[in-house]
C-alpha cells in the first residue's frame, strides 16, 4: 500500500467526514418502510445488484410485501444465497435469481429476452447495481467498464423491458443515483474511456450524473403511459461499492462509517420509498434525496436539451443490439 495516497487527497478525507456528519443528521425523520402498508401481491419486481447491500434489502422489502421478486445478479453463488435468505426471512417462495452482467450489452440483451419470454408483467424495475473506483477497463463493446456497469447497461436493460413495463401500468422505474452526481461532468467521450481521471470516485460521479439526466428524459417520454421514472440518492451507505478502492481508503471509509454512515438497510429506504410509497404515486422525473424528500439535482441534470442529447447518444451506443 502506498500511504502517500492519503496526502495526495486530503480534501477527499475531509469531505468524506463532513458528508458523514450530514448523513447522520438525515438518518432521523426518514420515511419508515415498516409503517407503509403497500401490498405487492400479484406484482412483479426486478432489482439489479440484489445479492448484497442496498439491493438485497430492497428485494427483501418487496418480498415481504408479497411481490414476485427477480434478483438480477452477476454472481450465481451469491445470488442463490440471497434468494435463499430472502425466502427464509419472508416466507415468500416466489423469489428467483436471473443472471446478468450489466456491464455487458450482450448479457443485458440475453437477460431481457428471457424476462420477456417468462414474465407477463413488470410493475417495478430498480436499477441498483453499480461500481466505483475501477481502474481503466474497456468492455468488448468498446465502452468504459464503469460507464457500462453504472449507466449504459442499465439504460439498455430499461429500454428493452420498457414495453413490458408500460403494458403493466401503473408501474415504476427507480434508478439509484448518488449525491456525488453534483461533482460529475458531462463529456460524451467518457463513454469510450477518453478524457477520464480514474482517481477514487471521479468516474463514478460522472456516471451518476448521467443516471439522473437520462431518467428525467425517460420520464418525459413516458408521460401519459402510467409509468413513472425517478432517480434517488440512498445516502452514504456502508456497502461493497468501494471494494476497488485502495485499502487505506476502504479502512478509513469503514471506520468513519461505523459512527456516521447508513447501513445497507437504511440506504434501501429511499429507493423503496420511490418504488412503493403512496406519496410517490404519479410523481415522475424527480430526484429523491436520502431523507425521502424531493430535491433539485445539480443544474446539469435539469437541462432538458442536454437530456435529449444524452438519451439519444445512449440509444445509439446500445442500438447495435
Amino acid at each position: 500500500m502506498d500511504w502517500s495516497v492519503l496526502f495526495q487527497h486530503p480534501a477527499w478525507v475531509l469531505s468524506t467526514a463532513l458528508l458523514a456528519f450530514v448523513v447522520r443528521l438525515q438518518r432521523r425523520g426518514s420515511w419508515d418502510p415498516k409503517a407503509c402498508s403497500a401490498v405487492l401481491s400479484g406484482k412483479t419486481a426486478i432489482v439489479t445488484g440484489a445479492n448484497t447491500g442496498i439491493g438485497k434489502f430492497i428485494a427483501l422489502d418487496f418480498a415481504r410485501r408479497g411481490a414476485h421478486v427477480i434478483l438480477a445478479c452477476r454472481s450465481e453463488s451469491r445470488g442463490t444465497a440471497a434468494v435463499k435468505e430472502i425466502r427464509e426471512k419472508t416466507g415468500n417462495s416466489n423469489v428467483h435469481l436471473r443472471l446478468v452482467d450489466v456491464s455487458s450489452l450482450d448479457s443485458v440483451s440475453e437477460f431481457s429476452k428471457k424476462i420477456l419470454e417468462e414474465e407477463k408483467a413488470l410493475h417495478i424495475l430498480v436499477n441498483n447495481a453499480a461500481v466505483s473506483g475501477l481502474p481503466k477497463q474497456m468492455t468488448k463493446d468498446g465502452l468504459d467498464m464503469s460507464f457500462a456497469t453504472n449507466h449504459l447497461g442499465p439504460f439498455l436493460l430499461t429500454n428493452q423491458l420498457l414495453d413490458l413495463v408500460k403494458h403493466s401500468a401503473p408501474a415504476r422505474i427507480v434508478n439509484v443515483s448518488s449525491m456525488n452526481h453534483k461533482k460529475g461532468q458531462v463529456d460524451f467521450s467518457h463513454f469510450h474511456g477518453e478524457n477520464l481521471n480514474y482517481s477514487l470516485d471521479e468516474v463514478y460521479n460522472h456516471t451518476k450524473l448521467h443516471n439522473i439526466i437520462c431518467t428525467n428524459e425517460l420520464a418525459r417520454r413516458l408521460q401519459g403511459t402510467g409509468v413513472t421514472a425517478n432517480s434517488v440518492n440512498p445516502g452514504i451507505v456502508m456497502t461493497e461499492v468501494m471494494r476497488h478502492y485502495p485499502l487505506f481508503f476502504r479502512c478509513l471509509f469503514n471506520l468513519i462509517g461505523l459512527f456516521f454512515f447508513k447501513s445497507s438497510e437504511e440506504g434501501a429506504v429511499s429507493p423503496i420509498y420511490c418504488a412503493v410509497a403512496e406519496e410517490m404515486e404519479g410523481i415522475t422525473g424527480k430526484y429523491v434525496d436520502s431523507d425521502c424528500s424531493l430535491k433539485l439535482p445539480a443544474p446539469l441534470a435539469r437541462d432538458p436539451a442536454l437530456a435529449v442529447k444524452d438519451f439519444e447518444i445512449c440509444e445509439r451506443l446500445t442500438s447495435k443490439l
